[in-house]
């Protein structure tokens, strides 16, 4: 909890909560709460259980103070606190137990202090101007050179090109091997294949944007994503075919723009249906990859698409992708009657690798992983490097920020206080 600090953060989050357990500990707070210039009302009842159930639903204050009268097992507790508490909340915690394992164990779990009931308000004041100082003291330089932000819309010109395939494969290579941390969204809220092809369940985060936009910020990603790996997590749905998704794209757009701020690579697998209806989907994006197959059907589709592209989105670089490719035999079309067709060359080409594909289903994890060695995956790598470099090359500095997956595992932050940043 005692994580690095975030400045922008100091003008969105209360300076002060405290969750005691009984009207005598409120009465002797609220006066020292008061010389601190905060608001007394900010000291409410609920003990733990309460801060617990506050903050699971609301934004952590900077500085929290939790009462563990009552509390049967304080430490397990805490880490429970710990999976709703931001990174950057310091933890004051009270109680009438006078037990110095106690105390050794709390502190382990990343409380900056123990005092014991009756407070007194000495030792209280000196513990809060000691977190004041810590939050407000100057960080060392982050001196990890800050990476050009990426975003990457993918588009299947049909349908079954697999160009889920390839939006997940690209989230995972930039993950992996290119140590970026990542966000895929998969835009096809009834039938999406995001969290199927990584093994994880979707939740309901994808619904509950669409539903109350409003809520869409840093905190509602951190809570509504899914982790697949340390660098990489997902949103995606499988909302009941039942019931009809109406939304005018607001909420998607807001996804995407959250992801930005706090990814350095946003990938969104974008049916084309919707990236028709809702043209803002792509107003912002940097690169669009068209996926598609070397038939005619897809050279028909991907010269209107492109032409769409040229008028909706014309700030981004498109690559076409030729996916599933068979051998020329086998092929419906030449690859030079393709090119030919959409006036431009296919500027990648994955091989069709079924053995891989039926494999990767199986097993819950994307091609990139299971073929590291296959012909299918070099163009997807050449592609991830490509992405990177444009990025580099082309992209508008943005201000420093800290990913929300190194916010993610949050028990993990649960260090001593003298941790560095």
């Amino acid at each position: 909890m005692n994580a690095p600090w975030k400045p922008a953060m100091l003008t969105v989050r209360e300076p002060f909560l405290a969750f005691v357990s009984d009207d005598w500990t409120a009465e002797a707070i609220r006066p020292l709460v008061a010389e601190q210039g905060w608001s007394v009302d900010k000291v409410t009842k609920g003990g733990l259980p309460g801060a617990i159930q506050s903050l699971s639903v609301s934004a952590s204050p900077q500085i929290l103070l939790v009462d563990l009268t009552d509390i049967a097992d304080p430490v397990a507790q805490i880490n429970n606190l710990a999976e709703v508490c931001e990174p950057g909340t310091i933890v004051i915690a009270v109680g009438p137990v006078n037990d110095v394992r106690l105390y050794r164990s709390l502190m382990a779990s990343g409380l900056h202090d123990y005092l014991l009931k009756p407070i007194n308000a000495d030792q209280l004041r000196d513990t809060i101007g000691q977190a004041r100082t810590i939050l407000h003291a100057p960080r060392a330089p982050d001196m990890t050179p800050e990476k050009a932000p990426c975003s990457v819309a993918v588009v299947g010109v049909r349908g079954g090109v697999g160009a889920s395939t390839v939006a997940t494969s690209l989230g995972w290579l930039m993950a992996d091997r290119l140590d970026r941390t990542t966000a895929l969204l998969d835009l096809d809220v009834h039938f999406g294949t995001a969290a199927l092809a990584l093994d994880l369940e979707p939740g309901r985060g994808l619904v509950d944007a669409i539903d109350n936009p409003s809520r869409i910020d840093g905190l509602f990603l951190e809570r509504a994503m899914v982790k697949a790996s340390e660098k990489l997590a997902i949103l995606s749905a499988e909302a009941p075919i039942s019931a009809p998704i109406l939304t005018d794209g607001l909420a998607f757009a807001q996804l995407q723009d959250e992801m930005r701020l706090n990814f350095e690579t946003t990938i969104v697998d974008l049916p084309r249906g919707m990236m028709i209806q809702q043209p803002m989907l792509v107003a912002t994006a940097q690169t669009i990859v068209l996926v598609t197959e070397l038939t005619l059907a897809a050279a028909r589709d991907t010269i209107r698409l492109l032409a769409w592209i040229r008028t909706h989105a014309p700030q981004a670089t498109v690559l076409t992708l030729a996916n599933r490719v068979q051998p020329p035999a086998q092929s419906e079309i030449a690859q030079s009657d393709f090119e030919g067709s959409i006036e431009r060359p296919v500027d990648f080409v994955v091989p069709y690798d079924p053995k891989l594909v039926v494999q990767a289903a199986k097993v819950g994890k994307p091609i990139a992983d299971l073929g590291r060695t296959s012909r299918t995956i070099a163009p997807l790598i050449e592609l991830t490097q490509r992405l990177c470099a444009s990025a580099e090359l082309g992209g508008a500095a943005m201000p420093a920020r800290r990913g929300l997956l190194d916010r993610f595992d949050l028990k993990s932050l649960l260090t001593k206080r003298t941790r560095a940043d």
